[in-house]
């Protein structure tokens, strides 16, 4: 059985600990690999190296830093079929999907590759008389990423190009259910010049998580995943003194108004609901149909819903693979169940899909529920599987209310023909990215990626120009060179003349 180690001071290495977890393919069922958890020790042996690292890659002109970076990106084009299987091989997801993931993490790379211009300060000459003072922007020390299973490329590449581009060096801790993609990509990173220590990976599970949040050498933590680890990664970095960024979970909606058009619409849900399985938090989990266009909505949603392909990722056929794991598959058959229980009309049921030759693979078709109220678990929680629930108001303020009064604010999408509504909703809706008539609103990399209430913790987005203050400190210089005659000693607070 194969067994995945740490990346440490650009090699790979073995742990300290004997705790295993497994790996698997999710198309087939079987186990693949084995990862090495980490222990604290392993943890806090990394940080070591990348403390000594930070006092020489910090000192890089941002200029050779960028340069690295753009070798790196030639790496990831060079190799991103290989990247892609990889990602294929443990998440499950269909080639295309995981590809485009892997591009849209491969933007934040190029974003990076400005990192010159990006860290340039801002200068005010004789803000008093003959006092200048700027501004400029210095790496915080060694920083961290704890990323989830759904995107093992593109998470992590929102969070260590722009650290390490800054002069952080960076602790990335992987999902330990697909850990292999976070391995091949420091190994590119090493391969494109990068100091040995600036960026490792030590895989590991809660032990190796709350080892990052208590190591006091560690300076920042950046997070994405469900609500309550957010909120846990939130409070135990702030309680030892750690800047934080935590993305948590997410209920997305997507308004469908009656003079929208209708085909865009229902192939937007499609694609929003059911790509990537439903494991992505940018994914549209609840459709809200306005006026009288349920029935409609429904009668062509179900029916593509019905035709979903499903299948092995690397299925060029294939529109949706498998879940990750069988606890997910378990996890998501559960939420059907409880639908069908709390009343929802469950239109299609995808539970129970065996495709031949693939039996012991963690599959479940698209499921569509109508009928589904705000009080329901089904539209109240995260799924995080191929559910998509409808459901159905009469007004355009009842449905901006609907989304206002949930507890996540993720992503949200309207589509309609109406200027004025669109405007309205995007200045009034309580969420962190709002697309109109753009199904999965997520921001290119020069903008910044975040929600608003449970589904952020913390003031600062990811990537963009939110990344470059989140893992810089700013320092502030007041200069004046004196003549030579020196002034008294002044009591009162100093203004400038």
């Amino acid at each position: 059985m194969k067994l995945i180690e740490h990346f440490v001071n650009g090699k790979i290495i073995p742990g300290s600990s004997d705790k295993k977890g497994k790996v698997f393919n999710p198309a087939t069922g079987e186990q693949v690999s084995e990862v090495r958890l980490a222990s604290r020790s392993d943890l806090d042996s990394a940080v070591e190296v990348a403390k000594k690292a930070f006092e020489i890659w910090s000192l890089k002109p941002a200029l050779q830093r960028a340069r690295i970076i753009f070798k790196f990106k030639e790496l990831i084009e060079k190799n991103s079929d290989e990247l892609t299987k990889l990602i294929v091989s443990e998440h499950g997801k269909v080639y295309e999907d995981a590809r485009g993931s892997l591009t849209r993490g491969l933007e934040v790379v190029e974003f990076a590759c400005g990192i010159p211009h990006l860290l340039k300060g801002e200068f005010s000459e004789n803000v008093g008389t003959n006092v200048d003072s700027w501004s400029i922007r210095q790496p915080l020390g060694v920083v961290a990423g704890i990323t989830p299973f759904n995107f093992p490329a593109m998470v992590p590449m929102w969070m260590f190009p722009i650290a390490i581009a800054c002069g952080n060096t960076f602790i990335l801790k992987p999902s330990e259910k697909d850990p292999s993609c976070a391995i091949r990509l420091a190994e590119l990173l090493s391969e494109a010049g990068l100091p040995d220590g600036v960026f490792n990976v030590i895989n590991g599970d809660k032990e190796a998580v709350d080892a990052i949040l208590e190591n006091k050498d560690i300076k920042a933590v950046s997070f994405v995943g469900s609500t309550p680890i957010a909120k846990y990664i939130y409070e135990n970095s702030a309680k030892n003194e750690k800047r934080v960024q935590a993305l948590g979970g997410a209920k997305n909606h997507l308004v469908v108004m009656p003079d929208c058009d209708l085909d865009g619409a229902v192939n937007g849900l499609m694609g929003a609901a059911y790509g990537s399985a439903g494991e992505r938090c940018m994914a549209q989990s609840v459709a809200v149909a306005v006026g009288d266009i349920g029935d409609e909505l429904v009668s062509r949603l179900s029916k593509k819903a019905e035709a979903l392909k499903v299948g092995p990722g690397m299925d060029k056929t294939s529109e949706m693979g498998p879940l990750v794991t069988k606890e997910h598959l378990e996890k998501v058959t559960s939420y059907v169940d409880l639908g069908v229980k709390e009343g929802a009309k469950l239109v299609v049921d995808g539970r129970g899909l065996k495709l031949q030759g693939y039996e012991n693979g963690f599959y479940i078709g698209g499921c569509l529920f109508d009928h589904v109220n705000k009080d329901m678990r089904i539209y109240k929680e995260e799924i995080f599987g191929p559910v998509l629930s409808v459901v159905r108001v009469k007004t355009f303020e009842e449905a901006a209310k609907l989304i206002n009064d949930h507890e996540y604010g993720n992503g949200v999408s309207i589509y309609t023909r109406d200027g004025d509504a669109g405007r309205t909703f995007a200045s009034k809706i309580q969420v962190g990215m709002v697309g109109i008539n753009v199904p999965i609103p997520v921001p290119m990399a020069f903008h910044s990626f975040g929600g608003w209430k449970r589904s952020l913790f913390g003031d600062s987005g990811m990537h963009g120009m939110e990344g470059i203050k989140f893992y810089t400190k700013l320092k502030t210089v007041t200069s004046r060179w004196p003549s030579g005659v020196r002034s008294n000693a002044e009591f009162v607070m100093p203004t400038m003349k």
